[in-house]
């Protein structure tokens, strides 16, 4: 089986051409081959795939099998390959997920994707559609208790899927895999959920360390960061435009007035291979 490695600000993926390559068990090649030492090394599969309803469809398993909804990072690199590929030669491009069809307007050079501009759609903001057990409220700097001894103030967001985000003073002070795993596993969430620890600079930037759910810690989550954008609007934190720091890169953030979140970075295609079934 072919594959390609690619990445979006260190956010890689073991990505599959489905146009051309058949996966029968993608559960059980995303555990295999997103292994460290023993397989390729990844944070996780995704297969592109030709869609009915778009220009093509993107399904996303993380290290561990789960399947997600979306990855913000991951779709630039769909995005990427399909133009760069010559499978679809078109610019936006519309991108089938598990979270609804995402339009993505790409930045080009000599003929080749560099970057991209996602319309990520609206947040999600009511308990029930993150999801999170509790009355059916909004989840803006609410107390989370993790143990006798540890609580934070989080707020909640559904990018398609579930990020709970809070705000410290010192990220080099958080213990991120300890209370990542903590909250990931939390009985509140019914389907778990993604961790952001976020430190505010200023109104427009900040530097956030990421928990992903099913991958444990990433270098980069682009749905993460545009729930990030989002909850720092809802706290008087930050402004709807807004430039994130992540360990393996920038992106450019926006909650516009149509109340789509739009996310702007880099793709880069690192290398090819063969694996063998």
């Amino acid at each position: 089986m072919k594959f390609t490695k690619m990445h979006g600000i260190g956010n890689d993926y073991v990505y599959v051409n489905c146009f051309h390559e058949v996966v029968k068990d993608p559960v059980g090649l995303s555990k295999k081959i997103s292994d460290r030492h023993f397989g390729v090394g990844s944070d996780g599969l995704i297969l592109i795939l030709s869609s009915e309803i778009a220009d093509c469809k993107m399904r996303i398993f993380n290290a561990d099998g789960s399947e997600a909804q979306m990855c913000g990072n991951g779709i630039r690199c769909v995005a990427k390959y399909v133009y760069d590929h010559n499978l679809v030669r078109k610019n936006p491009l519309a991108v089938e997920t598990l979270a609804g069809i995402k339009t993505i307007e790409l930045y080009t050079e000599k003929g080749c994707v560099y970057s991209s501009r996602v319309n990520m759609g609206r947040p999600k903001l009511m308990r029930s559609q993150i999801p999170m057990k509790g009355a059916e409220t909004q989840v803006v700097n609410e107390p989370l208790t993790v143990d006798k001894n540890i609580s934070f103030q989080v707020t909640c967001v559904s990018m398609g899927n579930p990020h709970c985000v809070i705000f410290v003073d010192d990220l080099k002070k958080i213990d991120i895999e300890k209370n990542g795993k903590a909250i990931e596993h939390h009985n509140i969430f019914p389907e778990r959920t993604n961790v952001h620890f976020v430190k505010v600079h200023n109104s427009k930037e900040v530097t956030m360390a990421t928990w992903e759910r099913g991958s444990g810690i990433t270098l980069a989550c682009g749905t993460g960061a545009s729930a990030v954008c989002v909850a720092g609007f809802l706290n008087k934190a930050t402004e709807r435009k807004l430039l994130a720091h992540l360990p393996g890169g920038d992106l450019e953030l926006e909650w516009a007035k149509d109340e789509n979140v739009y996310m702007t970075g880099a793709a880069t295609e690192v290398f090819t291979g063969e694996w063998l079934l």
